[in-house]
């Protein structure tokens, strides 16, 4: 019955992604929050989304603000030696109510999944903690007043173990099952980039996103970028091949791009800190009201590039 129900997710979740409709960011949505793991706090793909929205809507001032967390997990679990037995894996459980509390998002993008397995082949009890943590961080983005996209886990290639990437294609295909069944928010990225991965390799058999296995180049950063526009119905993206292409379509594109990825830099560590966590060797980063002073300077900078 455990398999038959495994079989079932797939099927769903595979036969109905090309009919998912776009979302769209509400109209009275500004302050975007990230949560997610180490491919989120990498950045690159949310830099990518950051500087598409502030070229492709300036009037709109979105503030998106990354607060991924290298080896978290939603489900609560880590492995018995983890990081050489230094610290467990932090859990979101932890600290999402400060993170909810101090931003007040109006809009949240949760990424998980890719750690939530812990690394091992499928096993029943580790799915069910994975769809409990997902559950509760749901109930309690919703609970804030805040809405939630929910974003399938990027892939695990297969080529550094089949049995992982098994792991997180039913963990995507839960994901993805909860459109149908919930009425959730889910932009699926795990399905695409494992096609753009096949796709390559008929071409260049070493292909690769990551060297291993995880943590994506930033290539395979924008095919998660490119996905998470294109499921808020960002049809200007579809043909973009990276981001330099993106950025070509606009005037100083680039320009505004670098600076997006410097402000989020100075963000990101200055926001987890204050926030705080129980992730030991992360950078501290400026104390706030600096980092906010130094965003506030290159935002200006970007809207009078934007202007010229």
């Amino acid at each position: 019955m455990k398999t038959f129900l495994l079989v079932i997710i797939s099927f769903l979740g595979l036969q109905n992604q090309s009919f998912a409709q776009p979302y769209s960011i509400p109209a009275n949505s500004k302050k975007i929050v990230v949560l997610g793991n180490s491919i989120t706090y990498a950045g690159y793909y949310v830099s990518c989304i950051d500087a598409y929205l502030r070229l492709q809507y300036p009037e709109r001032h979105f503030e998106i603000i990354n607060v991924g967390l290298p080896s978290e997990t939603v489900s609560g679990l880590s492995e018995p030696n983890h990081a050489d037995g230094k610290f467990p894996r932090p859990d979101l459980h932890e600290r999402l109510d400060r993170v909810l509390k101090k931003l007040k998002p109006d809009l949240v993008l949760a990424c998980y999944g890719m750690n939530d397995g812990i690394y091992l082949p499928f096993d029943n009890e580790r799915f069910q903690k994975f769809c409990e943590g997902i559950n509760w961080l749901h109930e309690e983005v919703i609970k804030s007043g805040a809405s939630i996209i929910h974003i399938t886990p990027p892939i695990y290639d297969e080529r550094k173990g089949s049995a992982y990437a098994n792991v997180l294609d039913v963990y995507s295909d839960w994901l993805i099952s909860r459109r149908y069944t919930s009425d959730w928010s889910v932009i699926d990225v795990h399905w695409p980039m494992k096609k753009y991965l096949e796709d390559q390799r008929l071409k260049d058999s070493t292909f690769e996103f990551a060297a291993d296995g995880i943590h994506p180049d930033n290539l395979g950063h924008f095919i998660i970028a490119k996905n998470i526009l294109l499921g808020l119905g960002e049809t200007k993206v579809a043909n973009a091949v990276d981001m330099k292409d993106v950025l070509s379509r606009y005037k100083n594109g680039e320009s505004i791009f670098q600076l997006v990825e410097k402000e989020q830099a100075i963000k990101k560590d200055s926001y987890l800190s204050s926030i705080g966590h129980k992730r030991p060797g992360m950078n501290v980063g400026f104390p706030l009201s600096e980092a906010e002073r130094q965003c506030t300077d290159i935002k200006n900078q970007i809207q009078m590039i934007i202007k010229r």
